[in-house]
């Protein structure tokens, strides 16, 4: 009988042993094919453009190919309700903002995920303000000049964004509510429509991305009047910020993180979090953030749903009284 408990037990430790080994090469394994890493936001905007950067360099390290794959549309809520959806295998991952995961339960009553427990976080991977322009036919060239135009002319100045609840569209109703002035928002379906629009002269302003933004503003097509970030923009170093403009009430940064389906293995998740800690400190990469005016950022996955939960309130506040309700 104790024969047979030790073979038992032999067999066991060998089956364990196999099993551990198996476990082991299938984390090292990973990943074995590419790596889908969805874009809410048309191409051609910030989101897009960090999630190019950041798929080129994670398909260095991984050693397979990671494609961008856009899915635009309302705010975001299309390509994140898509990747809550997704099979938690790795091979599905999303570009994530602060629009999508804190203003958006503000603005939808149905949004299609849950911010907090439909995904998995892997680590905020950048953030960066907006920059205000106008377009060189509205008469201003600093923000004291256009709050004066805009007391002057209540309700005729209007400014574009790329959607309601978008950075572009928080930051309009704050310099509203901070200033008194009466301007009138114009939402699409991107920001990168609304800089078009901004240039063609269909619209006075706009608090833009700095991707779209920067090579109209280069081009002399576009007047740039601040930055809304608390540091003023390496981009743009003699810009002033809003708070140097004289608008005191702060206007939140966008933050951008990546995150994969709920249910995605800790193993995944830790790999590419250290991934992306060595990635934002290659030269060339900090070279190309600083050409978007974005600065780069690495956290645990803690840290992202940690900012959620702190911002989400914040944010409710500041819509609130803007007088925006969900539809």
């Amino acid at each position: 009988m104790q024969n047979a408990y030790r073979a038992l037990g032999y067999w066991a430790a060998v089956s364990g042993l196999v099993l551990g080994v198996s476990f082991a090469f299938a984390q090292e394994a990973y990943p074995t094919k590419p790596i889908r890493f969805i874009a809410p936001f048309p191409a051609g905007g910030t989101t897009d453009v960090l999630s190019r950067i950041l798929a080129q360099k994670l398909t260095d390290s991984l050693g397979r190919q990671m494609v961008v794959d856009n899915r635009a549309g309302a705010s975001g809520n299309i390509g994140h309700e898509l990747a809550a959806k997704t099979a938690p295998d790795g091979y599905t991952l999303l570009m994530s903002s602060n629009v999508a995961l804190v203003t958006n339960p503000h603005l939808y009553k149905r949004l299609g995920f849950d911010p907090l427990n439909d995904f998995a976080p892997i680590s905020v991977v950048g953030k960066a303000g907006n920059v205000l322009v106008v377009h060189p036919s509205v008469p201003v060239r600093s923000v004291a000049q256009l709050l004066a135009l805009a007391r002057a002319r209540p309700g005729q100045l209007n400014f574009g964004s790329g959607g309601r609840g978008t950075g572009a569209h928080v930051a309009g109703e704050i310099l509203k509510t901070a200033t008194g002035i009466n301007i009138v928002h114009v939402p699409y379906k991107g920001g990168i429509l609304a800089v078009i629009d901004l240039v063609a002269g269909q619209i006075d302003m706009v608090f833009s991305d700095m991707v779209p933004a920067m090579p109209q503003i280069k081009g002399g097509k576009l007047r740039a009047l601040a930055v809304t970030s608390e540091q003023r923009s390496p981009t743009l170093p003699d810009l002033p910020t809003m708070v140097e403009a004289g608008v005191k009430e702060p206007i939140p940064d966008t933050w951008w993180a990546m995150l994969a389906p709920r249910g995605t293995p800790a193993a995944i998740i830790s790999r590419l979090n250290a991934d992306l800690a060595q990635i934002v400190k290659l030269p060339d990469v900090q070279e190309k953030y600083a050409g978007l005016g974005v600065f780069t950022v690495h956290t645990t996955p803690e840290r992202v749903m940690e900012l959620v939960r702190i911002e989400t309130p914040k944010m409710g506040k500041i819509l609130k009284a803007a007088g925006v309700e969900p539809d």
